[in-house]
């Protein structure tokens, strides 16, 4: 079996998540207090108590979603023996979960990952003031549709910001031309194309002061060659080394997420297990979608890690 991991991105985050990790596993406990630690805060209680409008401003559920995909698999680590280095083929992060995906390879420490996610989520909300743009999810429409909708919308005030597969394209733009291409998409028999309630238009060029405090920070902060190849958001193949590694986030804040090509690209290198690591089960539902035949696993709970665990004593 070949296995990819990937890590779930902003969306995914619910109050509560990860607790019972917590209580649990030693091993997870400790990610969520040096996560504290590193960013002086006790996000930690956050995530488990809310309120929930606090957990999901983007600033807190960046760095929290990283924390329970790290707690899942530290837990995974010590309780199943597993090993990164030797047992994967690929890591994967949609948007965010990217950070995750680089933790998890040894490229960042938590401590730095944390302080990163949390800059990148005030530097994304400072990007665009509240009101002036938006998003939408576009259901029903292949990719190439899609772009037929944004070059007809014309100029560049929107574009594609994901590209999920299985007809999920999400667009990102100036509200105006959001709403335009919702119309437009409707028009040419979408079977749904709604804003999403976002307060700002990720993955667009709107966010491009965003992506220089990004560059910025990257190039302050130590990053090693990931243990395993990262499969990158804005190109769809892998990454394995550093410096590739720091072009490339920097890159992700105004680049389309293209997750439907990223996971052709690991099934066409041989991956047939798709394990998702932390919260929720969005990418999971995905990888079923676009590899049918594939084993798909989430990892987020105490009772998924001992099954796991004991299916390979």
């Amino acid at each position: 079996m070949s296995i990819a991991l990937t890590f779930p991105g902003q969306g995914s985050q619910q109050v509560g998540m990860g607790r019972l990790l917590a209580e649990n596993f030693p091993a997870s406990r400790a990610v969520f207090a040096e996560i504290d630690e590193a960013l002086g805060s006790p996000l930690s209680t956050l995530i488990w108590e809310g309120p929930e409008d606090q957990l999901t401003l983007t600033e807190n559920a960046q760095p929290a979603l990283m924390a329970v995909s790290m707690a899942a698999l530290r837990a995974m680590e010590t309780e199943a023996g597993f090993e990164i280095g030797t047992e994967v083929a690929f890591v994967a992060g949609h948007s965010l979960g990217e950070y995750s995906a680089l933790t998890a390879a040894g490229s960042f420490t938590l401590a730095d990952a944390a302080r990163l996610l949390r800059l990148r989520g005030q530097a994304m909300q400072r990007a665009v003031p509240v009101g002036v743009g938006a998003m939408a999810a576009l259901l029903g429409l292949d990719i190439g549709a899609v772009k037929d909708v944004v070059a007809a919308v014309g100029g560049t005030d929107v574009q594609i910001a994901n590209d999920n597969g299985s007809g999920q394209v999400v667009v990102s733009g100036t509200r105006a031309a959001v709403e335009a291409a919702v119309e437009t998409a409707k028009a040419k028999g979408a079977k749904r194309a709604i804003l999403l309630p976002v307060s700002a238009p990720f993955h667009c060029r709107l966010m491009q002061p965003a992506a220089d405090e990004m560059r910025s920070a990257l190039e302050q902060v130590s990053i090693a060659d990931p243990v395993v190849p990262l499969i990158a958001n804005v190109t769809a193949s892998p990454l394995r080394s550093a410096q590739d590694i720091r072009q490339r986030l920097a890159e992700q804040v105004t680049g389309t997420v293209r997750w439907r090509e990223s996971v052709a690209y690991m099934a066409a290198e041989g991956v047939d297990a798709f394990y998702e690591i932390g919260a929720g089960k969005v990418l999971t539902g995905l990888s079923k979608r676009l590899v049918p035949e594939a084993v798909t696993q989430t990892m987020s709970t105490p009772e998924e890690i001992r099954t796991f665990a004991a299916a390979r004593r």
